[in-house]
């Protein structure tokens, strides 16, 4: 899940909401699995966030990646190819 979330805040600042739909796209998850991730991520200083003001009522807090949440999302993806990769040949050799 930390890789999905990741991916989506790098592709561009969200607001929690609009991350959770984003998310959601792809697998089955509940804001309130996604508010404690995203807050353990900004402990780490993965990401950061910010309250933006909403043209449609109160201000939201948009989630943004920060450097070094881009070198850990980076590591993220490499082990996360070798790991699939890894299982993908013990698929293949089945018999």
């Amino acid at each position: 899940l930390e890789l999905i979330v990741l991916a989506a805040v790098e592709q561009k600042d969200m607001y929690g909401y609009e991350l959770v739909a984003e998310v959601s796209k792809v697998v089955n998850v509940k804001e309130g699995t996604i508010y404690p991730l995203l807050v353990r991520l900004e402990k780490k200083g993965i990401i950061t966030s910010e309250m933006q003001p909403s043209p449609l009522g109160p201000s939201r807090k948009y989630y943004s990646i920060t450097p070094d949440g881009v070198e850990y999302l980076n590591e993220f993806k490499t082990n996360w190819k070798q790991i699939s990769q890894s299982v993908n040949q013990v698929f293949d050799t089945e018999v």
